[in-house]
Order: C-alpha cells, then structure tokens, then sequence
C-alpha cells in the first residue's frame, strides 16, 4: 500500500531523533507502535467482519433459493396426510367405549370382522382337551 522502504524509515528515525531528542523518543516510538497495531486490528477485524457479512448473505441466499423450490410440495403432502388423517379419526374415537378401562377391553375376546369371537387360550386348561391325564400328574 505504502512504499516504504528501510531508507526511508532510517531518514525519518533520524528526523525524530533530532525532533524529539534521545529522552522522549522511546516513548513516542511506543506510542506510534500501538497506535500502528491499534490499526491494523481495527482493519483485521473490519475485513474479518466484512467477509463474516458477505459468507451470511451468501447462505441466506441459497437457503432462501433452495427453500423455495420445495415448501409448497412439503405443504402440500402435510395437509393431504392431515385430511387423510381426520377421515380415520372417528374409528380411533370409537375403538375406546367410555367407561371400561383397558383392562376390561383386554379380558373381552377379540372379534374379527365377520363378528366371530376369538376367545384367548386359558393358561389353567390344557392345550389338547382330549388327551388323557398323566398319572405323574396327581398329587400324592
């Protein structure tokens, strides 16, 4: 940016030691410091500020356009499951009659949809009705 080279610097060091003299010298060399330092934070921080902004348009850019291209299918699906939904909605309702708890509904035999009943296997009867009892089986 500048042009700066050592000689130029060597003539001006030597210009500000005749100015100042060798007693308030290091002192405005330290003040120049920080302020030259001070500088070049305050631009690493505005360029590092400036891409941070640029990189966050550029996202939202492609979030926008990518977004676009597919909501209103997604819109289009969700509402059609919800009406899909609703349509079923009263056989959930009638599966549960109000006042018997779940465990009556489960004692109940199951029904099948010609209406024949299906009653659970009993766990105190045996499994086959006309086999003949085991003599171990007795008590003593």
């Amino acid at each position: 940016m500048f042009d700066i080279g050592f000689l130029e610097l060597l003539i001006c060091g030597v210009i500000a030691l005749l100015v100042l003299g060798p007693e308030r010298l290091p002192t405005a060399a330290r003040a120049a410091g920080r302020w030259v330092g001070g500088a070049r934070r305050m631009v690493t921080q505005f360029t590092s500020e400036l891409d941070r902004q640029l990189k966050a348009e550029e996202l939202r850019k492609e979030l926008s356009e990518a977004g676009d291209v597919g909501l209103d299918d997604v819109k289009k699906t969700v509402r059609g499951a919800l009406d899909e939904a609703k349509k079923y909605e009263h056989m959930v309702l009638s599966d549960k009659p109000a006042g018997k708890s779940a465990s009556a509904q489960q004692s109940e035999p199951d029904q099948d949809q010609k209406g024949d009943s299906i009653a659970p296997p009993s766990e105190d009867k045996p499994a086959q009705p006309n086999a003949a009892p085991n003599p171990s089986d007795k008590p003593s």
